[in-house]
């Protein structure tokens, strides 16, 4: 699956044109190396997330085309 659309299928980020503008300003890190919104990710990637001063890091558990609101957060587990 696109990084663009895991990110909006998971609600770390609510749309996908905003994580596609988010992949081409920089902001997203795949295994520590900037990432296109094309990169195809795998389960075990770890995310970097940057919003302004804050940045979230996330391990990718699992991946599925659609995914209710309250089981999103099973995609993925949150790291220090």
């Amino acid at each position: 699956m696109r990084l663009d659309k895991y990110l909006k299928v998971s609600r770390l980020i609510k749309r996908r044109t905003i994580a596609n503008e988010a992949c081409d300003n920089d902001r997203i890190l795949v295994n520590g190396k900037q990432a296109k919104a094309s990169y195809q990710v795998k389960v075990g990637d770890i995310i970097e997330i940057s919003f302004g001063q804050r940045t979230l890091k996330v391990e990718v558990l699992n991946i599925a085309e659609h995914v209710l609101k309250n089981d999103a957060s099973a995609l993925y587990r949150e790291l220090q």
